[in-house]
């Protein structure tokens, strides 16, 4: 499999290339386009269960889309909901902890579930949830905005809003908190942040979709009440 990311950071596609009989896990409406002889299969991903936690606690779809390509090979055109970036991670026998927005696409070789346990949850104040890729294989993940890759060494800590972070290795310290007092927390447009410690790699994003709403809504149109 070779994935090549178009038209970044703002409008990001990945081109998909696969071989004979190779197959790719999407998340639902992922998909832009598709050759010939690629064929779809809707599975739940890990059986009943896991694909229920997934769905209820990870925020993301209940069914997980395979396509596969014939003898001939193929290519599909894969691209998120929202504008930014996208990113190809190449996972050897690691876990990633993913913000559940975030995941497109991944080989047969890693398994998505939700994280801490399987059936766990990570809150904050923009609701962010994260699920567990495990395994060997491509991960295909996209931001809001352009992505900012981050490593970290041993002992090395970073504070980051919770509405920026896309991705971190699994096993890095962490911490959730409230920045600034009660006030601060209401009133700054500040909410809750992580504190995350190394060794390891993270990923965040330059826009945050709760802030782009947070602006958007007071613009909108009201509805006249008498119509």
């Amino acid at each position: 499999m070779q994935t090549e990311i178009l038209y970044r950071p703002a409008f990001s596609m990945a081109a998909v290339t696969l071989g004979p009989n190779e197959e790719i896990r999407v998340e639902a409406g992922s998909m832009v386009s598709m050759s010939s002889g690629i064929t779809l299969e809707t599975r739940m991903q890990g059986g009943f269960l896991k694909s229920l936690a997934r769905s209820v606690f990870g925020g993301e779809s209940f069914f997980i889309n395979t396509y596969r390509a014939d003898s001939r090979g193929g290519q599909l055109t894969l691209a998120p909901a929202l504008p930014g970036d996208m990113f190809v991670l190449e996972l050897a026998d690691e876990q990633l902890m993913v913000q559940s927005g975030s995941f497109v696409a991944c080989g047969t070789g890693v398994e998505i579930d939700t994280g801490w346990g399987g059936a766990k949850t990570f809150f904050a104040s923009e609701g962010l949830i994260l699920l567990r890729a495990t395994g060997t294989g491509p991960l295909i993940l996209s931001s809001y905005g352009a992505i900012h890759d981050m490593s970290l060494a041993a002992g090395e800590q970073v504070t980051i809003d919770t509405g920026h972070l896309v991705a971190f290795t699994a096993g890095m310290g962490f911490n959730v908190r409230s920045i600034g007092g009660l006030r601060s927390t209401l009133f700054s447009g500040e909410g809750l942040v992580v504190d995350l410690s190394g060794p390891g790699r993270l990923l965040m994003q330059t826009r945050s979709q709760d802030a782009f709403l947070a602006w958007l809504i007071p613009h909108l149109p009201k509805q006249n009440s008498s119509s």
